[in-house]
């Protein structure tokens, strides 16, 4: 018997030391996950200041004490099982934040796309108050063009020098930029200008909310010079291609005056019909007086 006594008191020292082991890699291991908490909670408070509970909850859930249980009865969980538990909690926490993260991000960019329609209505109203109502007057019609009537003779003038080939300008960096240097075109009644300078911003910049509004004055400029069928398809292409911009009233009224221009009277009042059936309520006095005359003009019957 005294034989065995050896082997039984080194067995009852390696006994406890895989699980003095455990015990102390439970331990980081605990260490490592409360610092993840206390991070997680930094976190939701930068992120949602003032732990508003619609939106996270403002700590994570510290686990319940369990009370201590009798020597002689065996624990209900493990110290591994308590921190997957908690494990699992920053997990379901972190994807809660993200998809609140996304949420917001997306309302964000909601915001900046209305923002700069807004911004391109508001504009077009303020560019519409400087010139309110139908097509401008045509500029005075030049001597020369007028049949029978030769221009009066004149001293003979040097041929001038041949004009030297003019530089393409910087395409601007933004639409934006590029409309600032296009508009005062029309401010200045320039109609050749006009033309070049919006076509020249439709082929640049073709996703533009002020595409609508560039197609409207390219069809001014045609009227102004009486190139009436080209500011017709002009016209039709602004309420065909974006009915629901701000131009597109403006548009079809314009459309109705350039076929009274050309003796189109029928095709004038189904013009005006379609404006008062999808536009109707949403006119305002200018607009309304404006397809009156053009009503007139045409002399349409309802």
């Amino acid at each position: 018997m005294s034989r065995f006594v050896p082997v039984l008191l080194a067995a009852a020292v390696l006994l406890p030391a895989p699980l003095a082991a455990q015990a102390v890699d439970v331990g980081k291991l605990d260490r490592r996950v409360g610092t993840l908490e206390s991070e997680m909670r930094a976190v939701q408070r930068k992120v949602f200041p003032g732990g508003n509970a619609r939106f996270f909850e403002p700590e994570i859930p510290a686990q319940a004490a369990t009370p201590a249980p009798a020597p002689e009865t065996p624990p209900a969980t493990t110290p591994i099982a308590d921190l997957t538990g908690r494990v699992d909690a920053l997990e379901g926490q972190l994807k809660t934040m993200t998809g609140q993260i996304e949420a917001m991000e997306y309302k964000l960019r909601q915001l900046e796309d209305g923002q700069r329609r807004l911004k391109g209505d508001a504009e077009f109203r303020l560019n519409a108050l400087e010139n309110p109502g139908g097509a401008p007057p045509a500029p005075a019609a030049d001597p020369a063009a007028v049949p029978g009537k030769l221009p009066a003779p004149s001293a003979a003038t040097p041929a001038p020098a041949p004009a030297k080939p003019a530089v393409p300008a910087a395409k601007p960096a933004t639409d934006t930029a590029a409309w600032t240097a296009a508009y005062p075109k029309v401010t200045a009644r320039d109609w050749p200008g006009v033309e070049s300078a919006m076509s020249q911003f439709i082929a640049d910049w073709p996703k533009s909310i002020r595409v609508p509004q560039a197609k409207y004055w390219l069809g001014r400029s045609f009227a102004a010079r009486t190139q009436y069928p080209q500011a017709a398809k002009a016209f039709l292409d602004v309420y065909q291609s974006a009915p629901r911009s701000t131009p597109a009233p403006d548009a079809l009224i314009a459309l109705a005056g350039a076929l009274n221009a050309m003796t189109k009277p029928k095709d004038a009042c189904q013009v005006l019909g379609e404006l008062e059936s999808v536009y109707g309520a949403k006119l305002t006095d200018t607009q309304k007086a404006d397809a009156g005359r053009q009503r007139t003009k045409a002399k349409c019957t309802a």
